[in-house]
């Protein structure tokens, strides 16, 4: 049976205790979803579905590909919800519900949570919208899941990772970790746990027995390139995705080109008229390093294909 609290996230009814609307910077609405499962399409398109739990995320990437997917709503157009990614957060109120009801097994089936948000961003604390979903997953169904966050708050759910595993399933978590400089980080990802954090939680996940793997997509400045291929395999990791960043215009959230810029130039003591080349030099060499000190290292598309 479903468990009550389950069932008030499902339901949100009038009972239940008040919603927040608002988090830190980002306002939260709450959405009725056509549906949870999503046919895979595109880059994930080796699986067969997309999960995702929430639309918009409040850690907010200056980068994030997943903004210029933005749709327009009831308050916003879809460009004024990429000028404003990291800025709202939508729930999928029936999420659960919709899951409980599927009556089609799920087993054997590749599931990739989540693709356009994150499941683990700072309101799952709150609602716990994904490990409703996990459970689920873990006690009708028997998936070969695939949870991507760059969050530390994943190791919550290692209890559901190993039910799911238990019954015949597959789980692997993807942790992004996309460099060893704290200051690169807190430009273009201000919102999200730093380095340190992220690294203890691989580790931690590692220990739990939970099948990992740490994605560098994108791989920003490195500090030390040789260093950081320590600390990434102090994890205890053996499975890493490389990928470099994209420079291109269309690929930053409003506002947020020149600051990228401006600091990508200062570490690399250029002209931004020079950042995109003196970056591509940077990435080769740092890709090299950690190409030669790690055990297992994917690129792009076929560095995310299904690992089961």
């Amino acid at each position: 049976m479903i468990r009550a609290d389950q069932q008030e996230l499902a339901l949100l009814g009038a009972q239940s205790p008040p919603r927040p609307t608002h988090l830190g910077r980002a306002s939260i609405d709450y959405k009725p979803a056509g549906a949870i499962l999503t046919k895979a399409t595109g880059f994930m398109d080796a699986y067969d579905f997309t999960l995702n739990p929430y639309s918009g995320c409040a850690f907010g990437c200056t980068y994030c590909y997943a903004a210029f997917f933005s749709r327009a709503s009831d308050s916003m157009t879809g460009a004024e919800r990429r000028d404003n990614w990291g800025k709202w957060v939508e729930v999928k109120e029936n999420a659960v519900g919709l899951l409980e009801r599927r009556r089609k097994p799920l087993d054997g089936t590749l599931i990739y949570m989540s693709s356009v948000t994150d499941p683990y961003q700072p309101i799952e604390r709150k609602l716990r919208l994904t490990r409703g979903l996990l459970e689920i997953l873990a006690t009708r169904h028997r998936p070969r899941l695939v949870v991507q966050t760059r969050s530390s708050d994943v190791v919550r759910d290692v209890d559901l990772f190993r039910r799911i595993a238990d019954r015949g399933g597959q789980v692997q978590v993807n942790l992004t970790v996309t460099t060893d400089d704290e200051d690169v980080r807190r430009a273009f990802e201000p919102s999200c746990p730093g380095n340190a954090r992220r690294l203890a939680a691989a580790q931690e996940l590692v220990e739990q027995g939970i099948e990992t793997c740490v994605t560098m997509t994108p791989l920003l400045l490195v500090e030390n390139a040789e260093r950081f291929a320590d600390d990434l395999l102090e994890t205890g990791v053996r499975k890493f995705i490389v990928q470099p960043f994209h420079f291109q215009r269309g690929k930053f959230v409003a506002g947020t080109r020149d600051a990228a810029l401006d600091i990508t130039a200062k570490k690399l003591g250029c002209r931004t008229s020079d950042v995109m080349a003196g970056y591509r030099q940077h990435y080769e060499a740092a890709r090299s390093v950690l190409r030669h000190r790690l055990p297992e290292v994917g690129e792009g598309k076929d560095g995310f294909k299904p690992p089961f």
